[in-house]
């Protein structure tokens, strides 16, 4: 059976109603037939449904869906994209262990990992997202857990997973892959050599900007430590959102499709631009990493980054005068958005951080939806044409 039909016909269980679409279960708790039952339940001898902090069939059905497109073993939802990655490491990670990242990270990510953790004695190293050597040099006897979002935020970079996978495995250093730019559509982590893989779902999962969510996918030993982890501490997602998200990955397909499209075709207009200096896109052919986005993506992403000739105030012009891009610093969603990230997203790094990372004062990254493309063109022409 193909993904997509398993997504719609292979993991929605109909209840005795008979529902054509998966129904909300909003009740907190679930009963039991017997008193006998409820022990085997909690004794971990029969599975059910106990209570809705931690096991919700809207829940179940929205990960097993990301299962399928990940070609995970299991997950687990939580209600955000940064809970995945709090719940990761704190069910993983222990007081002296040792983390290496990539500097190319989104700045919450960055900001957990380097001070949120030091305070329970977990430190991190951060490296260059494409520097192999630097990876390896980075590893000390204590290192339990390698970071990377790929492709990264906000500049697009990315990490060649196969590479870091042959550094972490004879290890026995965990590799944890963010796909939320990628999705499973379009990149497949798990296949390449990741050991799990978290999401934000908020963005493309969604896709519409209704719902916060995130998940994490991988082998069943490491989720059952971030499922106790997540039990004990209340980071869950609501059944409301995750049926919402359940509902929305069926057509994430068909939607990351034209995102690309549409993103592709901005990439050609920008690329000839006089305006423009710099371009920061995946599948661009002229770029180092072009050969490895070919080799680990589908398609070239919904994402692009460009700096234009100027500073910061000419930025600021190009994204005053845009009319069919909202100003917001979300991503993922069918609505073209456009992004400042060095006073927004990523504001909280020193001006120096920034720059590290590709971070300009006059980057400019695109999200790009699913409007019509010669309208959105249009849109970036006139903007740019702005003096």
């Amino acid at each position: 059976m193909q993904k997509k039909t398993q997504l719609i016909r292979g993991v929605f269980k109909q209840t005795s109603y008979q529902e054509h679409r998966s129904p909300l279960f909003l009740n907190s708790s679930f009963t039991f037939n017997s008193a006998e039952e409820s022990a085997q339940v909690f004794g971990g001898e029969k599975d059910a449904y106990i209570y809705s902090r931690f096991s919700n069939p809207n829940m179940t059905e929205w990960i097993d869906k990301l299962c399928i497109l990940e070609e995970a073993e299991t997950g687990l939802a939580t209600p955000s994209g940064m809970a995945a990655l709090q719940t990761i490491v704190f069910a993983l990670l222990e007081q002296g262990d040792h983390i290496v990242a990539s500097k190319a990270v989104f700045g919450n990510n960055k900001y957990v990992l380097e001070h949120i953790l030091s305070k329970f004695g977990i430190h991190c190293t951060w490296v260059d997202i494409d520097q192999y050597s630097q990876w390896e040099k980075a590893i000390q006897p204590n290192t339990k857990l390698f970071f990377v979002e790929t492709p990264s935020n906000p500049t697009l970079s990315l990490a060649d997973l196969e590479q870091l996978s042959q550094l972490s495995k004879p290890r026995e250093i965990l590799l944890v892959v963010d796909n939320t730019f990628a999705t499973p559509i379009l990149q497949n982590p798990i296949k390449l050599g990741a050991d799990i893989v978290l999401h934000s779902g908020t963005k493309y999962l969604d896709g519409q900007g209704r719902v916060l969510g995130g998940a994490i996918l991988g082998e069943k030993k490491w989720i059952q430590l971030c499922f106790d982890y997540q039990r004990r501490t209340g980071v869950c997602i609501s059944p409301f959102n995750a049926w919402i998200l359940s509902h929305s990955i069926d057509t994430l397909e068909l939607r990351i499709k034209e995102h690309c499209y549409n993103t592709e075709k901005i990439f050609y207009f920008l690329k000839k631009h006089p305006r423009v200096k710099d371009i920061f896109y995946p599948f661009d052919p002229d770029s180092k990493q072009y050969d490895l986005a070919k080799k680990q993506m589908k398609m070239g992403g919904g994402l692009i980054g460009f700096t234009i000739h100027g500073d910061l105030s000419d930025a600021t012009k190009v994204l005053n005068s845009l009319n069919c891009f909202s100003l917001t610093a979300n991503l993922g969603d069918i609505k073209s958005i456009a992004t400042h990230p060095s006073s927004t997203t990523h504001a909280k790094l020193s001006k120096e951080e920034q720059l590290k990372q590709g971070i300009n004062p006059n980057y400019i990254r695109l999200s790009v939806g699913i409007e019509g493309i010669d309208d959105l063109i249009n849109d970036l022409k006139q903007a740019l044409s702005k003096n």
